[in-house]
């Protein structure tokens, strides 16, 4: 049976008084590439962060490698998070550095490697998404696909066991969005790394990932391969799946009915 690498069990978290997830349970094996999906405020973001240390849940535990992340002091949670990487939604690059300094960047702050070294590692990491012509380009000369494959070379520069995307995908054309896709799979494969991904892509999404979950209101509603996705007649996961309008997740938001905000209802004023 696969490790399990990632292993969040029963946790809820609130911002205050407000609950965004509500008792979620969910396992990420060793070497897999795994997607969370749902609706915008459904809690997905929110979730890698408390994976990543950022937060701590208010109920439940948080294991990475076996460790609680939640329990852990500072000091034990950096040396953790050089094992764990992030790419950001639009990259994240650091604006006044050419690509060759961003991806550098990581290799300078954790570790003592020469020089030479570290040229070599970049150059490699770059030529691997195909960027290594463009290592003297500021990201303002980079269109948006180029640049998040920029931010993936500095995701992967260490050779991390876990790395995360928030919505790697949002934005890009279709050639840079398939680009991507492939790039974060190959490069799942080549290292041996894990990836889990938060996306709104259903269709990228079930051509690149191993297994999905998908969030709503703060609960899983639906998970599994993606065929078992594609097959499944969960209402929420079907209407995910299928972009329909209305399902689980209403087209309207709540009000009062039509007929009483207009006034048509017997004996009803016009609000």
């Amino acid at each position: 049976m696969p490790e399990t690498l990632v292993d969040v069990e029963s946790v809820s978290f609130a911002y205050g008084r407000r609950p965004v997830l509500k008792g979620i349970s969910m396992r990420v094996q060793r070497g897999k590439v795994v997607a969370i999906m749902g609706a915008s405020g459904s809690g997905k973001t929110t979730l890698l962060r408390l994976i990543g240390g950022q937060l701590k849940p208010t109920r439940g535990a948080v294991r990475v490698a076996g460790h609680a992340v939640h329990e852990m002091d500072r000091e034990s949670l950096y040396r953790m998070r050089r094992k764990m990487s992030m790419l950001f939604q639009f990259g994240a690059l650091f604006t006044d550095m050419n690509v060759f300094e961003n991806v550098a960047f990581a290799l300078r702050e954790h570790t003592h490697l020469p020089e030479p070294m570290i040229r070599d590692l970049v150059l490699m990491k770059l030529e691997a998404v195909g960027m290594r012509g463009a290592h003297r380009l500021k990201p303002a000369e980079l269109s948006g696909g180029m640049a998040r494959r920029v931010a993936l070379a500095r995701a992967v520069v260490l050779d991390p066991m876990l790395v995360m995307y928030d919505e790697p995908f949002a934005g890009l054309d279709p050639i840079a969005l398939a680009v991507i896709g492939q790039l974060i799979r190959k490069l799942n494969s080549a290292l041996g790394s894990t990836s889990i991904i938060v996306t709104h892509d259903v269709i990228e999404s079930l051509n690149l990932v191993d297994y999905l979950y998908f969030i709503s209101d703060g609960v899983i509603v639906g998970e599994g391969t993606p065929e078992e996705i594609r097959r499944s007649e969960l209402p929420y996961v079907r209407q995910f799946v299928h972009g329909e309008t209305d399902g689980p997740v209403p087209f309207h938001y709540p009000a009062k009915r039509y007929e009483v905000d207009v006034g048509l209802a017997p004996g009803a004023a016009r609000a």
